[in-house]
């Protein structure tokens, strides 16, 4: 089992950028796809982005492509998100996984391990 920290998570004015990062430890994240998810009050999780093993294929959601760019450094076991010109409905808690295997999938089941979540406010 590998365990996963978020961090870089804070409130940020519309229009702003954070970068959030997603550290591993107990297991190397480079045989797994990586994918990060979030949830609004209210809402349930719902997929942002999801990236290979080796960083080179990337899938976004349909709300934050072009926005936010996913990345990985499997040399220090970690995992960005890079969010640019934030509106106040990226406003979530949000979360990185680790797939089951060397894929990437916009499903939570196909997920194993999770981290706690940082918390993302957007202010209009």
């Amino acid at each position: 089992q590998v365990q996963l920290v978020e961090s870089g998570g804070g409130l940020v004015q519309a229009g702003g950028s954070l970068r959030l990062s997603c550290a591993a430890s107990g297991r190397t994240l480079s045989l797994y796809g990586m994918g990060w998810f979030r949830q609004a009050p209210g809402k349930e999780r719902e997929f942002v982005a999801a990236v290979n093993t080796n960083g080179r294929s990337t899938d976004y959601a349909d709300s934050v492509k072009g926005r936010f760019t996913i990345s990985r450094d499997n040399a220090k076991n970690t995992v960005s998100l890079q969010m640019n010109s934030l509106k106040p409905e990226d406003t979530a808690v949000y979360y990185c996984a680790r797939s089951i295997g060397p894929i990437i999938s916009r499903s939570q089941s196909m997920y194993f391990d999770w981290g706690q979540g940082t918390q993302v406010t957007v202010s209009s």
